[in-house]
């Protein structure tokens, strides 16, 4: 069996002195109540063959609704490599930050369909990512993924120190 990668782009801006990311609410049943420690980084996963920026940013997208060179501040401007992490589960994540801007509120996620509730045999749909938010690095922290904060820490060694 082969190991599961993904790859993604964590949003960033500076607001009021602040470093902020953007992190995006996973969607559907298991997650519902869930908050501290399941926040992401907008990711998929990528095909045998695929680009792994190219599906960082098309994952963007799909999670977003909106395009990375529509939100960047400077599209034509360097991504900043954050490396990639091993979650718990087994998946090798990519990432690359990215400075720009987007509104949360505008945001509208692909879906996906599962069995819901379990054993009604209905089939229920639901967004991938439910919902967007800004965070300081602190409160990043706090929400991300566990193996994602490192991406939190990573960007803010590069960018803080600029």
């Amino acid at each position: 069996m082969s190991r599961r990668v993904s790859a993604g782009i964590l949003l960033y801006r500076r607001r009021d002195g602040q470093l902020e990311v953007l992190l995006g609410h996973p969607g559907g049943p298991f997650f519902a109540r869930r908050d501290h420690g399941h926040w992401t980084v907008p990711k998929g996963e990528v095909a045998d063959g695929d680009d792994l920026i190219a599906t960082a940013y098309r994952e963007f997208a799909e999670e977003t609704g909106h395009e990375v060179g529509d939100v960047a501040r400077d599209p034509e401007s360097m991504s900043i490599d954050l490396g990639f992490v091993t979650q718990a589960s087994g998946k090798r994540v990519h990432c690359w930050a990215i400075e720009g801007d987007l509104d949360p509120a505008t945001a509208i996620s692909n879906t996906f369909e599962m069995p819901w509730p379990p054993g009604s045999g209905r089939i229920g749909t639901f967004p991938e990512i439910d919902r967007l938010a800004w965070f300081v690095i602190e409160e990043a922290r706090r929400r991300a993924n566990r193996s994602q904060t490192t991406f939190v820490d990573r960007l803010a060694a590069v960018v803080l120190t600029e």
